[in-house]
């Protein structure tokens, strides 16, 4: 199996040095290169072709949603990941706003940042579960749209990319009530699958 190539993207060394020795253990991952700015890391990346981009949320030169938004036009394939020590931070809503993949902490021990990764190259919406959610946007949007606080807390971690079993785990709920709160959710929304209804709820403004 062919490494999926990794691009650190981050204005300290000691950051983008831990992350090549978190990864040496892992033989799926593999660092190709480094950049300390927004602007740097734009340049580097086509030849780099990275398929996971780790981004610091907080760079000299550029805002992290301007950068997500131009590598997603310069490597479209490639993945990018929040990488942030701000785990309250309303940059990181905006990051994921403009494309971003997911969002980690820097603090992850090297199982996490792998396992984490990991999912987002299968093609999830991977989020540290400590960063804290953004609020519903517009409280009279939640009221209007009907839905109780645990649906909307059900549908906010479905648009986060996490499965319903995963979704039971974080929020001690069992799977079959789960299951209810999303239909629940779906049905208010006018929604035929998750999908659907994460698309809806956002445009209302709840996500």
């Amino acid at each position: 199996m062919t490494a999926a190539r990794v691009m650190v993207v981050d204005d300290h060394p000691v950051v983008r040095d831990g992350v090549v020795l978190l990864l040496r253990s892992e033989p799926a991952l593999v660092v190709v290169g480094s950049a300390e700015s927004g602007r740097a890391a734009i340049e580097r990346a086509p030849e780099l072709a990275p398929d996971i981009v780790l981004l610091d949320l907080r760079l000299p030169d550029m805002l992290a949603p301007e950068v997500v938004a131009e590598l997603r036009a310069v490597v479209p394939a490639a993945k990018v990941v929040v990488f942030t020590a701000h785990g309250d931070h309303a940059g990181v809503a905006a990051a994921m706003e403009a494309g971003a993949h997911g969002a980690l902490l820097k603090d992850a021990a090297a199982t996490d940042l792998v396992a984490a990764l990991r999912r987002v190259l299968r093609g999830e919406r991977v989020t540290d579960p400590r960063i804290a959610p953004r609020a519903a946007g517009d409280p009279a949007a939640l009221a209007r749209s009907g839905l109780t606080r645990r649906e909307y807390e059900v549908l906010r971690l479905a648009a986060q990319g996490r499965t319903n079993p995963e979704i039971a785990e974080f929020t001690g709920l069992a799977r079959n009530t789960v299951k209810t709160y999303l239909q629940g959710a779906l049905h208010k929304l006018g929604a035929r699958n998750r999908v659907e209804a994460i698309g809806k709820a956002s445009e209302a403004g709840l996500l």
